[in-house]
């Protein structure tokens, strides 16, 4: 979904600094990018460093003078088993890539969005964040996390330049699952697919997205489930929780 959030603003004319931990996978967008990649900065870093992300603000004024957007699209899921079985090291490297990754972000690009004439940032999120999925309990919490920081900052920032953004993607076609360095079926998250719901290509979602964005929505929710599923919840978290556990129980081992 990052990069065809990378691809849609290149198409919309915009300057574009693309930040990945793989090396590999920004070269694949620079090529798909095609002649609008002149536009288009790679940035090799890993977001949970918080040393180096503080470096990347000076390092993209350099290229392509400040930033007036930031995007916070990266995100890893957890191996789709009960808490009990989940390893604190693998649940420190969700919070690590999914909450502290995105606090390092904000933290270090909001003294310069904060100075510019009109400024937005967009975090992602996830129906995670506000349904509790069975076997994703420590991502769910990574991404509720995020929800209640996007929050917060719009609530800081609303008589200011920064517009604010919190996106909530429902079932979406990504790499998600091979990204985050798990071994299970793709339908075991909420962010990848379900087999109760078609995944929407990453394309449209993020057509979505940067559509939400240029109309200065607050919360963007993205697919027909994540829709539904937030109206659900918002009548009877009771009744929501139920759904989606019965749907996902066959997935999640005892």
């Amino acid at each position: 979904m990052g990069r065809e959030l990378v691809l849609n603003l290149l198409e919309k004319g915009a300057r574009v600094a693309a930040v990945d931990l793989n090396e590999a996978t920004l070269n694949e967008t620079k090529e798909l990018a095609g002649g609008n990649a002149q536009r288009l900065s790679l940035h090799v870093l890993n977001i949970t460093d918080n040393e180096a992300v503080a470096r990347l603000p000076e390092e993209v004024a350099a290229i392509h003078g400040p930033a007036d957007g930031l995007i916070n699209n990266a995100g890893i899921i957890q191996p789709f088993v009960r808490l009990r079985n989940l390893n604190f090291d693998v649940a420190e490297k969700v919070m690590d890539v999914n909450f502290f990754g995105t606090l390092y972000m904000v933290k270090a690009f909001l003294a310069t969005l904060r100075s510019r004439p009109e400024a937005h940032i967009v975090n992602v999120s996830s129906m995670g964040g506000f349904l509790p999925v069975p076997g994703q309990c420590v991502y769910g919490a990574s991404k509720a996390a995020v929800k209640i920081l996007t929050e917060g900052l719009y609530a800081g920032l609303m008589d200011t330049n920064v517009k604010v953004s919190i996106v909530f993607p429902g079932a979406i076609a990504t790499n998600i699952t091979k990204n985050s360095g798990v071994d299970i079926p793709v339908s075991a998250n909420m962010d990848a697919a379900s087999s109760k719901f078609n995944p929407m290509p990453a394309v449209d979602a993020a057509k979505e997205i940067i559509d939400g964005i240029e109309k200065d929505k607050v919360r963007i929710m993205v697919g027909k489930d994540a829709k539904f599923l937030n109206l659900l919840y918002r009548i009877s978290p009771g009744y929501a929780t139920r759904f989606i556990s019965k749907k996902m129980k066959s997935l999640l081992p005892d």
